[in-house]
C-alpha cells in the first residue's frame, strides 16, 4: 500500500470535507492511530511458572537502574541489556532517539512514519524478551546523515536534549551507558548526535534552570557515566561475560538476546544464537562517586554505588520504616531459601509478610516522598515500588494465579454522544483460574475506559464473585468496555512539526503509553490476607488452523472507517484516462449500519456514479466499492477522495492493518483523501515489461499506473520462464539480498540481455560485489557513498545520451522535489565497461558520477541505478515517473507520442 505523508493527505481529506459538506457544519478530528498491543505467541526466553518465580525471587531487593541511550532501533547492545536485566535483574532501558522511520524495510512496503511504526513494534517484541524497559524521543528519523551538525540543523538541540533529561529524570538511573561516541567514528550522524546528547544529559540532569521541574520532571543526579566499547574494545575498562548460562532459564543471556536482536526482522538482523563464553566491554568516562579508584580497576558497573537492600535502611525517615525494611528483608531471604520448583507454594508465606512489610514502610509517616523531592526520599520510594510490584508478581506466580479478560470481537466503536441507540459498549468476560494449592479471592475487577483517564488502582467491587475460591477452580465475572476515542498510537496523534513529533513524551515509557491506550482489565484478588493487582489486556481469542491458538489486542475503533486503499497513484496527464476507485468501508457496531458512500474527483474525471449506498452487518461489517472513471486530468498534484454517511454523521477516516507475526497487530488510521499525481509522460513503442519485486518497493505499480504492460516475475521461476517476450526486465531494490533464489537464477537474467534485452537493476548493498551478480565488477567503500540532501545539485554528464532523452528528455525540474536523498550504496569504483551519466555529491565531499550506470552486454544493454527511486516513487516525485520510464526503454524502440 502506497503512502505519502500525512499533512498531506490530511490536506486532501480537509479539501474534499468542505466540498462534500457543503453548508453542513461538522466538527471532525482527523488522527492516526496504532492498535494496542497483541499478544503474540510466547516467546522461547519468557520463563513461566516455576521459572519465571525463581527469577523474580532472585532480583527481590536489587535496586539498581540503569539508561542505555542510542539512536535508531537496532542500535542496542541487547547482549548488554539481557545480562543485566535478565542475569542482574537490574531495571535496565534503553532511550532510542528515533523510531526509525528513515530507513528501509525488508519485509514489506511501510517507509516514514509506517515504518517507525513497525519499527516501534519490533523494539517492544526485543525488550519483552531481553527484560529491559523502552523509552523513545520525539525525534523524527529523517533518514541517513553524515554529521552531528547535520543532524542537529533537523533536530533543535535543546528541544531533543530536553527529552533525554526528561526521561533520565523519569527513569532515575544510577548509571548512564551511551552505545556511540559523540565523534565522527560513529558514522551516522544520529548516531553521533546520541552520543552527544547523552553525555549532557548526564550532565544536566540535575540543573533545574536550564531544565525546569515542572517541565522536565524532579531533578535527577545519575553517578556514572559509560560508553560502549564495541568500537573500540583497546579502550575498554570493564568487560563483562555476556554469554553467562543461566541453569534456571536453560539458556544463556547471550541467547536470549539473540532472539532480542532477531526481532528486528524489518532490517534483517537476524543472528545465531551462539553457546559459550562472549565478552562484552564498556568504557568508564565520568563518575561521581569512585573516582579515586581507577577505571581499569573497577569490577561492577555499580563499583562505588551501593544497590542492595541495606542501604534502604539508611535512607528511611525513622526508626520504625528501617525496622520495617530489616523484617522485609529476612522475610525475602525466607522465601528464596525456601523455593523449590515443583513447590512453590512454600514461598507465600514469607511473600505475603514480606508484601505487607514493604508496604507499611511505604505507608509509614515520612515514608512517601513529599514535594520537594529529595534524593534519598526518592530512592525510597522507587526501591519500595519496585520491591511491591515484584513481590506481587512472585506472590500471584507462586499461587498459581492466571486471568483471562476475553471479547466477543477484536473492535468495538467508539461511544457516539450522539447516538444514543447504539450498542457501543464491549462486553468482557474475565476469568480467574486458581492453579495453585491456597484458596484466594476477587477482590475487584474493571475496564480501563478508552480516552479518558485510566482507572485508578482499585478496580471495581466483585460482588457477583464473593468468597474464597478452591485450588483447581475458577470464576468469572462480566465486564463492559466503553471508549471515547479511538485507541491511538500516542506519538502520532497530532501531524509532525518538522523533524519532531508533536506530543511530548512526557514522564511515561513507551508500555506505560500503551497501556493506557489499550483496552486492558484490572483485577485485584486477596492471597493469604494480601492484595494482588494484575492487568492483563482485553484480547479476541480464536484458534488458527495453522497457528493454533492466537490472540488479538481489542482495539476501539470509530463506528464507520472509510478508506481509499493508497494515498497516491500515478496518472498521465493529456491522456484518456479510465480507472476504477476501490473504496472500502467497515463498521464496528453490533447492529445494522446503512452507509452512502460519495466519491469526491479533481477536474476532469467523472464516475458512474455520485454515491452508493449499502447496509453493513456484523456478520458482513465490511463492504468494497468499485467506482469507475475516465476523463482527462492536466499535470500537476490533483485531490481526490471518499466520505460515508452514517445517520447523518459524516466518516472521513480509514485504517489499514500491519500484520506481522513477530509484532503486534497495528490498525493504523488515515484520512480516507488522496493525491492523483498526473505526469507529463511518453511512453516505449511496445513494451512489455517484466519486474521482480524488491524491497520497500512501488516501482511495479507505478509502471502499471503509467499505462505500461508490466508482469511480475517470480525469481524461482526465471529458469522455465520465456524472457524473449519482454522488452525491458527491472529489479527492485534490493531484489538479491531479499531473494537467495534470484541470485541462484541471476545467470538467466544475464543472458536474457546478452541476446539483446534491457535488464534495469535497482540499488543493492555490499551483495552487488559478488562475481556473478553484475556483468562487469564494481567497489563500494565501507560506509558506503551516498549523496543523502535531496536537492543536491545533479551534473549531467552526458546530455545527449539515450537514457536522459528518451521518450522523455530529462532536465532540470525532474531533479526538483525529491524526499530524503538523492542516492544510497554508490559504488565508489566501477569497471571501464560502465558508461556514466550523472555526477552529484554532499557538501564537502568529492562528486560521485555512480548513481546511474549503463553497460553493453552481448546484445543488448545493462542498466544500474542507485538513485533513490524506491523513495521517490511511493511519494510521486514526477521527474523520478519520468526517468523509470526512460530507463525501461530499449534503445533501439520507437516512441509513442501521447494522445491528446
Amino acid at each position: 500500500m502506497r503512502r505519502v505523508s500525512r499533512d498531506s493527505a490530511a490536506t486532501v481529506v480537509a479539501a474534499f470535507v468542505v466540498a462534500a459538506v457543503g453548508q453542513l457544519s461538522v466538527a471532525l478530528v482527523l488522527q492516526l492511530a496504532v492498535a494496542p498491543r497483541q499478544l503474540a505467541a510466547q516467546s522461547p526466553a519468557s520463563e513461566r511458572g516455576a521459572a519465571a518465580l525463581g527469577g523474580v525471587l532472585a532480583g527481590l531487593g536489587t535496586t539498581g537502574r540503569v539508561l542505555t541511550v542510542g539512536a535508531h532501533p537496532d542500535d542496542e547492545d541487547t547482549q548488554f541489556i539481557a545480562w543485566l536485566a535478565r542475569g542482574r535483574h537490574v531495571e535496565t532501558a534503553y532511550l532510542s532517539l528515533t523510531r526509525g522511520d528513515g530507513g528501509q524495510n525488508l519485509i514489506g512496503n511501510e517507509l516514514g512514519e509506517l515504518l517507525g511504526v513497525v519499527r516501534t513494534q519490533e523494539l517492544m517484541s526485543a525488550r519483552r524478551i531481553d527484560g529491559g524497559r523502552q523509552y523513545f524521543t520525539r525525534a523524527y528519523d529523517f533518514g541517513f546523515s553524515k554529521t552531528a551538525d547535520e543532524t542537529f540543523k533537523h533536530w533543535p538541540h535543546d528541544s531533543v536534549l530536553g527529552d533525554v533529561v526528561r526521561v533520565v529524570r523519569a527513569f532515575r538511573p544510577q548509571v548512564m551507558v551511551a552505545f556511540f561516541t559523540g565523534t565522527p567514528r560513529d558514522g551516522h550522524g544520529h548516531h553521533q548526535a546520541s552520543g552527544i546528547l547523552a553525555r549532557e544529559a548526564y550532565d544536566a540532569a540535575a540543573d533545574t534552570v536550564r531544565f525546569p521541574v515542572a517541565t522536565y520532571g524532579a531533578a535527577w543526579t545519575p553517578l556514572k557515566f559509560y560508553r560502549s566499547a564495541r568500537s573500540n574494545p583497546d579502550a575498554a575498562t570493564l568487560r563483562m561475560n555476556v554469554g553467562e548460562y543461566d541453569p534456571l532459564l536453560g539458556r544463556s543471556y547471550y541467547e536470549i538476546a539473540a532472539e532480542s536482536r532477531s526481532q528486528h526482522k524489518s532490517q534483517g538482523f537476524g543472528v545465531l544464537q551462539r553457546k559459550g563464553a562472549i565478552e562484552d566491554a564498556l568504557t568508564r568516562e565520568q563518575t561521581r562517586v569512585n573516582a579515586s579508584t581507577p577505571a581499569s580497576q573497577e569490577t561492577s558497573l555499580f563499583d562505588g554505588v551501593d544497590t542492595t537492600w541495606a542501604r534502604l535502611g539508611k535512607l528511611a525517615a525513622n526508626e520504625v520504616v528501617a525496622s520495617k525494611l530489616d523484617s522485609a528483608s529476612a522475610s525475602i531471604l525466607e522465601a528464596r531459601e525456601g523455593f523449590r520448583a515443583s513447590n512453590p507454594t512454600s514461598t507465600i508465606r514469607p511473600l505475603v509478610q514480606a508484601l505487607r512489610l514493604v508496604r507499611g514502610a511505604s505507608d509509614a509517616p515520612d515514608a512517601a516522598p513529599a514535594l520537594p523531592l529529595n534524593v534519598a526520599s526518592t530512592e525510597l520510594h522507587d526501591a519500595l515500588s519496585l520491591t511491591s510490584a515484584r513481590l506481587q508478581d512472585a506472590l500471584a506466580l507462586a499461587a498459581g494465579v492466571a486471568v483471562e479478560a476475553i471479547a466477543p470481537t477484536a473492535i468495538f466503536p467508539v461511544r457516539d454522544p450522539a447516538q444514543r441507540n447504539v450498542n457501543d459498549s464491549l462486553p468482557v468476560e474475565i476469568t480467574v483460574f486458581n492453579r495453585g494449592e491456597v484458596s484466594i479471592s476477587l477482590v475487584g475487577a474493571s475496564i480501563d475506559p478508552i480516552g479518558g483517564r485510566s482507572a485508578s488502582a482499585s478496580p471495581r467491587k466483585a460482588t457477583d464473585a464473593d468468597g474464597e475460591h478452591a485450588p483447581g477452580t475458577s470464576f468469572s465475572v462480566k465486564r463492559y468496555a466503553v471508549a471515547s476515542a479511538p485507541t491511538t498510537s500516542w506519538w502520532r496523534d497530532q501531524p509532525r512539526v518538522g523533524d519532531l513529533f508533536s506530543i511530548p513524551i512526557g514522564s511515561a515509557n513507551e508500555i506505560e503509553h500503551e497501556a493506557r491506550t489499550a483496552v486492558n482489565a484490572r483485577v485485584r484478588l486477596n492471597i493469604s490476607g494480601e492484595n494482588v493487582d494484575l492487568v492483563v489486556p482485553v484480547v479476541y481469542r480464536f484458534a488458527d488452523p495453522v497457528k493454533g491458538d492466537q490472540q488479538v489486542a481489542v482495539n476501539a475503533v470509530p463506528g464507520i472507517t472509510i478508506g481509499l486503499g493508497t494515498s497516491l497513484q500515478y496518472v498521465r496527464a493529456g491522456v484518456l484516462v479510465e480507472r476504477e476507485f476501490h473504496v472500502n468501508v467497515r463498521s464496528a457496531y453490533a447492529g445494522p449500519a446503512t452507509v452512502t458512500v460519495r466519491l469526491q474527483l479533481p477536474d476532469g474525471l467523472k464516475a458512474d456514479s455520485v454515491s452508493r449506498t449499502r447496509v453493513l452487518t456484523p456478520d458482513a461489517p465490511q463492504a468494497t466499492l468499485v467506482f469507475k472513471t475516465h476523463g482527462t486530468v492536466a499535470e500537476g498534484r490533483l485531490q481526490m477522495g471518499a466520505v460515508a454517511m452514517h445517520e447523518n454523521r459524516l466518516s472521513v477516516t480509514g485504517y489499514y492493518t500491519i500484520d506481522y507475526d513477530h509484532i503486534t497487530l497495528q490498525r493504523e488510521y488515515s484520512p480516507s483523501g488522496m493525491w492523483l499525481q498526473a505526469v507529463d509522460v511518453q511512453l516505449p513503442a511496445r513494451a512489455h515489461v517484466g519486474y521482480i519485486a524488491g524491497v520497500g518497493d512501488a516501482g511495479l505499480e507505478a509502471l502499471q499506473e503509467l499505462d505500461v504492460p508490466v508482469e511480475p516475475l517470480d525469481p524461482a521461476a526465471l529458469p522455465t520462464t520465456d524472457l524473449s517476450r519482454f522488452t525491458s526486465i527491472v529489479l527492485g531494490p534490493r531484489a538479491y539480498e531479499a531473494s537467495k533464489v534470484l541470485t541462484a537464477n541471476n545467470a538467466k537474467l544475464l543472458e536474457y540481455a546478452r541476446k539483446g534485452g534491457t535488464l534495469v537493476v535497482q540499488y543493492g548493498q555490499y551483495e552487488m560485489m559478488r562475481p556473478g551478480i553484475m556483468p562487469y565488477p564494481i567497489e563500494l567503500s565501507r560506509p558506503a557513498e551516498r549523496v543523502t540532501l535531496e536537492n543536491a545539485p545533479v551534473n549531467v554528464l552526458s546530455p545527449s545520451a539515450d537514457l536522459l532523452n528518451r521518450p522523455n528528455q530529462i532536465g532540470p525540474t525532474d531533479w526538483e522535489n525529491w524526499v530524503q536523498e538523492r542516492a544510497t550504496y554508490m559504488p565508489s569504483k566501477v569497471a571501464p565497461e560502465y558508461r556514466t551519466f550523472l555526477s552529484m555529491h554532499d557538501p564537502d565531499e568529492p562528486p560521485n558520477s555512480n548513481g546511474l550506470l549503463q553497460a553493453t552486454v552481448g546484445r543488448g544493454r545493462y542498466v544500474y541505478v542507485t538513485l533513490a527511486l524506491f523513495r521517490q516513487l511511493p511519494n510521486g516525485v514526477p521527474g523520478a515517473a519520468r526517468l523509470l520510464i526512460n530507463l525501461i526503454t530499449p534503445p533501439a524502440s520507437t516512441v509513442t507520442a501521447p494522445k491528446r
